[in-house]
């Protein structure tokens, strides 16, 4: 996590990263807890060649295709872009907001400690408010190391 989140900031430039939190993974297929976290970063790259650095960053990491929900050891999403999170984009390849961003809590609190004000298209509800309606998830923040 560390090394990627070096060679993400060597791609897009200095980055603000969240607490480390442990959750359970939302799979149908057994498989250790997750460490999450979110990133703000200013680039001038377009959303596509962000998806591309995310992708390139999975695949250094290891990732292959293999099972969707399966095991993996790096996954990196894109979850909202533009100054204030306003871009949509809905593509084959990439959707912003990410999809599943509103029911997601190891999404939303990492998110909200970096901006929890910030506005998720299209209604505009922040990542506070967002956050306040998941409660099922376990998401456990871990101490800084």
């Amino acid at each position: 996590m560390r090394r990627a989140l070096r060679d993400l900031e060597a791609a897009l430039g200095p980055l603000r990263v969240a607490p480390f939190y442990r959750t359970a993974a939302i799979s149908p297929f057994p498989q250790p807890d997750f460490l999450n976290t979110a990133v703000l970063a200013r680039t001038a790259l377009p959303p596509d060649a962000v998806l591309a650095v995310a992708k390139a960053l999975e695949h250094a990491a290891g990732r292959r295709l293999g099972v969707r929900l399966g095991p993996r050891p790096l996954d990196i999403d894109l979850l909202l872009y533009g100054d204030e999170g306003d871009v949509e984009i809905s593509t084959p390849e990439l959707t912003l907001p990410h999809p599943r961003l509103r029911e997601r809590r190891f999404m939303l609190e990492p998110l909200a400690a970096l901006a929890p004000d910030l506005r998720v298209p299209p209604d505009g509800a922040t990542v506070r408010e967002l956050l306040a309606k998941v409660l099922d998830q376990r998401v456990e923040r871990l101490p800084p190391t």
